[in-house]
């Protein structure tokens, strides 16, 4: 489980196909505090620790998740997101997110505001049950609140904190993000039908 609030930024030092899956580098100071087999959000796909190196470590995408997410587009040089699993014993600051990307979300605009920014996306319709108005949404690993929500498109308001702190600012028309809809939210759907 995680919260959506970044914790670092990661570079991507070198993918590499393996089979059906790929091997992603991600440099970081945040290696020296991990161990393998722990849970690290990557743009907010959960992806496992498979191997520690001097300031970097390896985790492996499979074919499900390459599918579902942006992470088959990564180059090497290229900044991601990164969240380590949540602890139960402090504040969650963000939402509840579980990692598990539900699909690909589209930049339609990007509109500077006087110190903040404005984010139109495109998602699947299919998932257009799952979205309120000033409810949450997890876009590249980061918890934000939405608005302006429609069957297949919705904008977000980014301060200048996260603009500078995650990869958003690299988001242009035209760039894929992965999306995570809110849990309690799908409950809910299901629970009605």
């Amino acid at each position: 489980m995680f919260t959506g609030i970044i914790e670092s930024l990661g570079e991507v030092l070198s993918t590499q196909q393996a089979g059906g899956n790929l091997v992603i580098t991600i440099g970081t100071p945040l290696a020296r505090e991990l161990k393998v087999d722990q849970s690290i959000a990557h743009n907010g796909a959960c992806l496992t620790v498979t191997r520690l190196l001097e300031n970097a470590y390896e985790t492996v995408a499979v074919a499900e998740t390459l599918q579902k997410t942006n992470l088959g587009q990564l180059v090497p040089g290229q900044l991601v997101n990164l969240e380590r699993a949540m602890l139960f014993n402090g504040r969650i600051d963000g939402h509840l997110v579980q990692g598990h990307v539900d699909g690909i979300g589209e930049c339609r605009s990007k509109t500077e505001q006087d110190g903040s920014w404005q984010y139109r996306f495109r998602y699947p319709a299919a998932f257009a049950g799952l979205l309120v108005e000033k409810g949450s949404i997890c876009l590249n690993g980061i918890s934000l609140t939405v608005f302006d929500v429609t069957d297949q498109e919705f904008s977000v308001a980014i301060i200048p904190y996260t603009y500078e702190h995650t990869n958003i600012a690299a988001v242009a028309p035209g760039h894929t993000v992965n999306l995570e809809f809110d849990i309690l939210g799908k409950y809910v759907v299901r629970n009605m039908r």
